[in-house]
């Protein structure tokens, strides 16, 4: 029987889970076969890094928005052909193609992991992705998958495997490494994964059960029964102590409501949220469709988050194709600047995508409190051209007698032209307010290049005058008016959010118990309540 072991590391996802570890094995030179002439060896290289193009493309046309931008990431890494030079030349000296690769992405995620800065560093990991799927390509070697429910040991976990896995069944990662900022982190954030990571290296077999109380920091190999019920004990006791209100409403300490809505990515996640705890969902993100074609795949989806919700409302985002999130499914690629053609410009200027998104909602509305957000709204004639089509699909489902009901359909506030004049789009049923491209407007600094993180974050004060401005003027035109983003799922943020006048807060499910927490001891205008006593 394992010893005890307690390890401390850093939180990057909170949460505690316990299970059975799955000790991750490192890729070694020693375990890569020789090769045959170069010529050959060139050739296979190519064809592994194509087929690896192959599987990230289409894990990224099925994922969400968030993993969909992250896997884009690595995709363009794979099309610089300077990574297979580097691969080439070693293969020229002798090498075997797997060696080579396996050799040059080392010399290259070396040089990553010892930037100065932080977040580069992060990006190490995704190099390390690219490097073992070319590799799986190469040596017919599949990728290392773990049994559902299972603790995740090992230096670092690609963000591709962690989209891969099945969470459904409870587990958590603790890596040896790691980084708070790193792409998989934010997935594990998104999906409620608890994850620890800089533990250190440490010996633990594989199958031993772990204790990980990601909302410590906390590691325990091999735990005994009572350390793993005062963990889940400390984060029962940690919450209740919240006005817990059902369907996701609490109350400030001066008596005001405020409605908590979840983040929804894909609809394998509604498995894990209990729908009392939330007011519906806020945000149905609905990239991760894959093949935007196909009505019958989004009704079934629709159908199904309003089943899983009841009467609460479930507000289903158009696609919000374009920018960062750069496959069609329609033969041709669109401009990878944020400030192209992408949101709702490109659902006008591909009608027939829209018109079938727009069949598969007027079908599902008729089964339960859906609502529809239009992305990227920047002009009040691009809400009244998507009104139209609506307007004219339910007037021919209706003639053929499918059940139809228009739902309310409101805009995302995200483009700052929109925001400083909501009072302008009259026929929006409501208004949620977009902070990451709001953000990144507002400063001009794209949310994805590291090189300018420092001017995105800095847009903070910016934003929140927005916000307030934008408050004034739907309470003014009595419109509701919420915010999704990563500003709503940040206890930091929220009380300026709530001086700002927001009263409905969309976020990622494992964030809604430290936002709960957050607003039960705050007053409405956003004053802490013990700071009045």
């Amino acid at each position: 029987m394992a010893e005890t072991l307690e390890i401390t590391g850093v939180s990057a996802s909170p949460g505690v889970a316990v299970g059975p570890v799955h000790l991750a094995a490192d890729v070694t030179a020693e375990a890569l076969a020789l090769g045959d002439t170069m010529a050959s060896e060139g050739d296979k290289l190519r064809q592994a890094v194509a087929t690896a193009l192959a599987e990230l493309e289409a894990l990224a046309d099925r994922s969400d928005e968030e993993s969909a931008g992250i896997l884009d990431f690595q995709i363009e890494m794979l099309l610089d052909p300077a990574l297979v030079e580097m691969a080439e030349e070693r293969i020229v000296a002798g090498d075997g193609a797997a060696l080579a690769w396996f050799g040059a992405l080392n010399d290259y995620i070396a040089d990553i992991e010892q930037a100065p800065d932080e977040q580069l560093r992060a990006r190490a990991i995704d190099i390390v992705d690219i490097r073992n799927r070319v590799l799986s390509a190469l040596t017919g070697r599949p990728l290392e998958d773990f049994a559902p429910g299972s603790v995740f040991v090992g230096k670092d976990l690609e963000p591709s495997l962690l989209l891969q896995h099945d969470w459904t069944a409870g587990g958590a990662i603790i890596l040896f490494e790691g980084s708070v900022s790193s792409h998989v982190a934010m997935l594990a954030r998104s999906r409620s994964v608890p994850m620890v990571v800089a533990t250190g290296r440490f010996k633990v077999a594989d199958g031993v059960r772990v204790l990980v109380d990601a909302n410590d920091g906390r590691v325990v190999v091999a735990p005994e029964d009572q350390q793993i019920n005062k963990a889940r004990s400390r984060t029962t006791e940690a919450r209740p102590t919240v006005p817990s209100r059902a369907g996701g409403v609490i109350e400030t300490a001066d008596g005001v409501a405020i409605r908590l809505s979840a983040i929804v990515n894909d609809p394998i996640e509604l498995k894990s949220i209990d729908p009392s705890s939330v007011a519906g969902i806020g945000l149905m993100r609905t990239e991760f469709l894959g093949n935007v074609f196909n009505q019958e795949t989004h009704y079934d989806v629709y159908r199904q988050a309003l089943d899983w919700a009841g009467d609460a409302p479930v507000i289903v985002r158009m696609l919000d194709l374009g920018g960062d999130k750069m496959e069609l499914g329609v033969g041709a690629k669109e401009s990878e600047a944020f400030l192209g053609r992408r949101g709702i410009r490109l659902l006008l200027a591909l009608p027939e995508i829209a018109r079938l998104q727009a069949r598969a909602l007027l079908r599902a509305a008729a089964h339960g409190n859906l609502g529809v957000l239009l992305p990227m709204i920047t002009v009040p004639e691009e809400l009244d051209a998507m009104r139209a089509i609506f307007e004219e699909e339910a007037a021919a489902l209706g003639r053929r007698g499918v059940q139809t009901r228009m739902p309310e359909i409101g805009m995302m506030v995200e483009v700052p032209a929109a925001a400083l004049m909501l009072d302008r789009f009259l026929r929006s049923d409501f208004f949620s307010f977009g902070t990451n491209d709001l953000a990144q407007y507002l400063a001009a600094a794209a949310r994805d290049d590291q090189s300018v993180a420092a001017l995105y974050n800095a847009a903070t004060p910016a934003v929140l005058r927005v916000i307030a401005q934008g408050v004034a003027l739907a309470e003014a035109m009595k419109k509701s008016i919420g915010i999704c983003g990563e500003m709503a799922s940040d206890p930091q943020h929220i009380p300026a959010l709530m001086a700002a006048g927001l009263r409905h807060f969309s976020m990622a499910p494992n964030r809604l118990a430290d936002i709960r927490s957050t607003i039960a001891g705050m007053y409405s205008d956003g004053r802490a309540a013990a700071e009045m006593k």
